[in-house]
């Protein structure tokens, strides 16, 4: 283990790599030294329904190239007998040994209804979404925990979208990031007499390949986005996501932080991590300037 390596020797899976904030969490983790297995439904073998471009084998590129090793595995997270599989693989190739979690499973892209309320809204397409946000998360804990636990694991991350109890606009979306934060503080409990820490951790603004599409730009371009939505110039990349899990991940008294819900903005300032830019975006600095006023603080963390 070296200070630029801190994670030498880990062995870390991270459910839902395929692009966004778990992808950014893969590359960092692998970066810092962990052994990263990355997973997810789009893979060379061919798309999910989400019919995106990004694949688990180009996430486990780009951990090598970040100096890092991948294992890409295709995996339906909504499949316990895929999970099983998977958790057993990865005792098998790595001697009984998983060290770091990262629920990171979203798939609920073209599901949430964001002009409707609940009452006008589909239900299948909410469970729907619930089942790939939620479910996911427990069938993944249910098959590695037990892994983590034997072989002395020491952290589980929960990828969430804000770290309060504000409404996030939309019944089943809010209903499904809420509910990931109360994954992470149940984890807490139980994994406390183990020594495993359980967390959530959001982003802020962040800058996702299916955000960047939507703004019609790319990273190289992506200022250009600020012309349709001044916000969107105070966004941060996955990178940033990445290194605050992976900050987390390598802190000896992690354990202090066991069952809270986390957030970018609060962790580069304990951490000292920045973005791929060298910049340090805070997303709730720049929420209390510009936006409290048209949409009410972001609320208190929980």
């Amino acid at each position: 283990m070296t200070d630029d390596k801190p994670l030498t020797g880990k062995v870390a899976l991270v459910a839902g790599g395929t692009r966004g904030g778990g992808r950014g969490i893969a590359v960092e983790l692998g970066a810092a030294g962990a052994i990263v297995y990355v997973t997810g439904r789009s893979s060379a073998a061919g798309r999910s329904d989400l019919d995106r471009p990004e694949t688990i084998e180009e996430t486990a590129a780009r951990i090598t190239n970040a100096g890092g090793a991948a294992i890409p595995v295709r995996t339906d997270h909504s499949r316990p007998e895929e999970v099983r599989a998977l958790v057993d693989r990865i005792a098998a190739e790595q001697h009984g040994r998983l060290d770091i979690l990262v629920n990171s499973v979203w798939g609920g892209d073209g599901l949430a209804d964001w002009e409707h309320p609940l009452w006008e809204q589909d239900l299948d397409t909410g469970f729907r979404l619930l089942r790939r946000a939620v479910d996911t998360h427990i069938i993944t804990s249910r098959f590695a925990l037990p892994l983590m636990i034997a072989s002395g694991g020491h952290l589980v991350a929960e990828i969430t979208d804000g770290n309060t109890a504000r409404y996030r606009g939309s019944f089943f979306y809010d209903l499904a990031k809420s509910a990931v934060i109360r994954l992470a503080v149940a984890q807490a409990a139980e994994l406390k007499p183990h020594g495993i820490a359980a967390v959530a951790v959001t982003p802020g603004f962040l800058r996702s390949e299916a955000m960047l599409d939507g703004f019609g730009v790319t990273e190289a371009t992506w200022r250009d986005g600020a012309a349709k939505d001044p916000h969107f110039a105070y966004s941060e990349t996955p990178a940033y996501l990445g290194r605050a899990i992976a900050a987390l991940a390598a802190d000896p008294d992690v354990m202090a932080k066991t069952g809270r819900a986390l957030a970018t903005w609060d962790l580069y300032k304990e951490y000292g991590f920045t973005d791929a830019d060298g910049t340090q975006p805070d997303w709730l600095a720049y929420w209390d300037k510009e936006l409290v006023g048209q949409y009410g603080p972001l609320g208190q963390a929980l």
